[in-house]
């Protein structure tokens, strides 16, 4: 690293501060660093909800590309692993509160199992750092503004796949708040990471070089976030029909009485009477699997009361329940209509370990460990339509398929709302409910679609098609959120192309920046 020097006197604050922090860290050595990258990815974490401190999400990992600069392949890797280590395992603690707390598996055997998941994760970040200093080595400007905002995206977007996926914590979804939001309906959440990650590199670039701060750093990143702010107040969708007056019922079913039979009416009643407080409204919303048994054990006459209930007020149901094929053998998570046009909802996108169990020839051994009820799932058809209720096509979503962005706009633009269903009970009083609900959020923005979230135990939401929450309900509470929701029709472009829009762009950017690195080591050796 350089050391400060008194040409650097001039300098702008900014990198006078830069030289000095690369003094500093010089005489703290490399595992110094490495532990402060370490603090750095666990920092992260703030610029999600609950926090919401989003510029953090630029921040940190401007540390983290500091940290690259002039580093081998194996350094940058290993340093990208232990920011990894740090934003997972912080961000995704609340899995053990699934597992031990309310999936019973023991304490060691949870830790476990966290463990080797925030290592599997952290092993994205680990592979971007490899890969810029391999191919790139930061040797430039483009490397470090155009590869590496492209790399982060690539690995970012790969982890919503692999092993089924897991896209949890993309830097996009910290930026939900602010003013790089606005790129959601254009390009998704992978789009407004892009613009995330490519302001911190933009940041590092500009106290690294102070010719280039204000030529090229500064004026690209101001113009970066106003043009955030101005993508996200284009118009378009538009408002179809009339308000819709929607009723979210929060029952708050503790898990450790939900499927025990005995309690089995009492938690039905609770939910029907529920729905009885809002006597005007034209859809009521159950969460997920709140009837506490599988649908054909439900008693008809309770059925059937739902149904007169359903006519008598001009009213449609949508309910979570559990469905099983006695012939098949097979289990379905999903929700079934209950009103004009009846119909039922299959989860195509299932937890693994919570809902299937992936390699279960390799594997099965840990259900030995685990009292999930209901653990063993099929999966619905991909191309499922949406629902009709409250005469509107509703895009249904269960749990955390709502992460899924891709998957979400397959009913998209037909439907007019999105509905989402969670038994967040599974995560106790954790990160887990507050970072599911941004994620709803950003759904919202991508579609310009209103985001109708019901929650066995908070947080139910209503979200308006730019992503605001307008209406909450409390955790850990009984209640009935009622709202008048406007069905949106049209399309934004994120809905038209999907993810694919801008992953083809940033393999774009990966291979432009490769030739023209090359082109560049090859006019070096011939110089």
């Amino acid at each position: 690293m350089r050391k400060l020097s008194a040409k650097s006197l001039s300098s702008p604050p900014g990198i006078i501060a830069y030289r000095k922090l690369e003094s500093r860290l010089e005489r703290v050595g490399p595992r110094g660093i490495d532990g402060f990258i370490l603090l750095s990815g666990a920092a992260t974490t703030l610029a999600f909800a609950p926090f919401n401190l989003f510029p953090l999400g630029i921040v940190m990992p401007a540390v983290l590309f500091a940290s690259w600069l002039h580093s081998t392949p194996a350094r940058a890797a290993w340093r990208g692993f232990l920011f990894g280590l740090g934003m997972f395992g912080v961000g995704i603690s609340w899995v053990y509160v699934s597992l031990h707390n309310f999936g019973n598996m023991p304490v060691l055997l949870a830790a476990l199992t966290v463990l080797l998941l925030t290592m599997v994760l952290a092993a994205f970040p680990a592979m971007t750092g490899y890969l810029q200093a391999r191919l790139f080595g930061f040797a430039g400007a483009t490397p470090m503004i155009v590869a590496v905002p492209a790399l982060w995206v690539l690995f970012e977007w790969s982890r919503s796949w692999v092993l089924t996926g897991f896209p949890w914590l993309n830097i996009g979804y910290s930026q939900v708040p602010g003013p790089l939001g606005g790129f959601a309906p254009w390009l998704g959440v992978y789009g407004v990471t892009w613009v995330s990650i490519l302001s911190a590199t933009l940041i590092v670039q500009g106290l690294r070089d102070r010719r280039s701060a204000w030529r090229l750093c500064v004026p690209a990143l101001v113009a970066l976030w106003v043009a955030g702010w101005f993508a996200g107040s284009v118009e378009w969708v538009r408002a179809v029909n009339s308000p819709v007056r929607v009723a979210l019922v929060q029952g708050n079913v503790p898990l450790q009485i939900k499927w025990r039979p005995r309690h089995r009416q009492a938690i039905l009643e609770r939910y029907f009477n529920l729905s009885a407080k809002a006597p005007d409204a034209e859809l009521v919303i159950w969460p997920e699997a709140a009837m506490p048994a599988y649908l054909d054990q439900i008693d008809p006459a309770y059925l059937a009361r739902l149904r007169r209930e359903s006519g008598n007020r001009a009213r449609d149901f949508l309910i979570g329940v559990v469905e099983r094929d006695v012939d098949s053998g097979e289990f379905y998570n999903s929700v079934v209509s209950v009103g004009a046009e009846p119909g039922t909802y299959r989860k195509r996108h299932l937890v693994p370990l919570g809902e299937y169990l992936p390699l279960k020839s390799v594997l099965n051994w840990l259900l030995r460990y685990m009292e999930i009820p209901m653990s063993d799932f099929s999966a619905g058809a991909a191309d499922q339509a949406p629902m009709q209720a409250a005469g509107q096509p509703i895009a249904v979503s269960i749990c955390y398929e709502d992460a899924f962005g891709q998957e979400i706009i397959r009913s998209l633009p037909r439907a007019t709302m999105l509905v989402n269903v969670s038994e967040d009970s599974w995560f106790g009083d954790s990160l887990a409910p507050h970072q599911r609900l941004q994620m709803a959020q950003m759904r919202a923005m991508e579609t310009g679609r209103p985001v109708l979230r019901a929650s066995n135990n908070g947080l139910s939401a209503v979200i308006d098609p730019r992503g605001n929450v307008l209406a909450l309900a409390p955790q850990f509470v009984q209640t009935v959120l009622t709202v008048d929701v406007q069905p949106m029709q049209g399309a934004t472009p994120y809905v038209r192309f999907g993810n694919w829009l801008i992953v083809t762009i940033m393999l774009g950017l990966v291979v432009v920046a490769w030739a023209r690195e090359r082109a560049s080591r090859a006019t070096r050796r011939a110089g």
